[in-house]
């Protein structure tokens, strides 16, 4: 019933391997440690819109062919207002990543607070399986506690649901 930890190429597996939803609650305002973003995130303060080198081409092209197959990605992030370098880097990524089929929302942090949310990062796969993020000090992602528990799942549905419902969609959130 239970796989208790997942990391590296397994945790991308399980999440890439959804067949009809895949759903994502961020909670961290200050960077997620990856190395692949390094030199794009340097780049964008540098002033650079956050897609510049392409490096997030896979990522868009996987999004519009899912998307036409009828599977869905969607995400919410907890965020500070005002927002911090980090968060602006991944609303500049989400212009490109919205258009190509993930559906992307933002909720305020003070808004969050009101709504009894989980502290910590998840992934919920098909309505069936619950990964929990679990980083390092320094925002590296270390693995996730994966579970398909009903108990779990439906209280990692109810609150997919809740964070959903109240958050804005990217467009909106930006005013365009």
């Amino acid at each position: 019933m239970t796989a208790p930890f997942a990391s590296g190429q397994a945790l991308s597996d399980l999440i890439l391997g959804y067949q009809h939803t895949a759903f994502r609650l961020e909670q961290r305002d200050d960077r997620y440690s990856d190395p692949e973003e390094d030199e794009p995130f340097r780049r964008f303060l540098a002033g650079e819109p956050a897609t510049v080198t392409g490096w997030n081409d896979e990522w868009e092209e996987m999004l519009r062919r899912r998307t036409a197959d009828g599977q869905r990605m969607t995400r919410v992030r907890i965020v500070a207002e005002p927002h911090t370098d980090y968060t602006r880097f991944l609303l500049d990524l989400a212009r490109i990543n919205v258009p190509a089929g993930e559906d992307i929302r933002y909720l305020s942090r003070d808004r969050a607070k009101d709504l009894d949310l989980p502290h910590e990062d998840f992934w919920l796969i098909d309505s069936a399986k619950v990964a929990i993020m679990r980083f390092a000090e320094d925002n590296t992602l270390l693995g996730a506690d994966v579970t398909d528990d009903p108990a779990v799942v439906v209280k990692h549905c109810y609150y997919r649901d809740v964070a959903s419902h109240y958050a804005i969609p990217y467009r909106e959130y930006v005013g365009s």
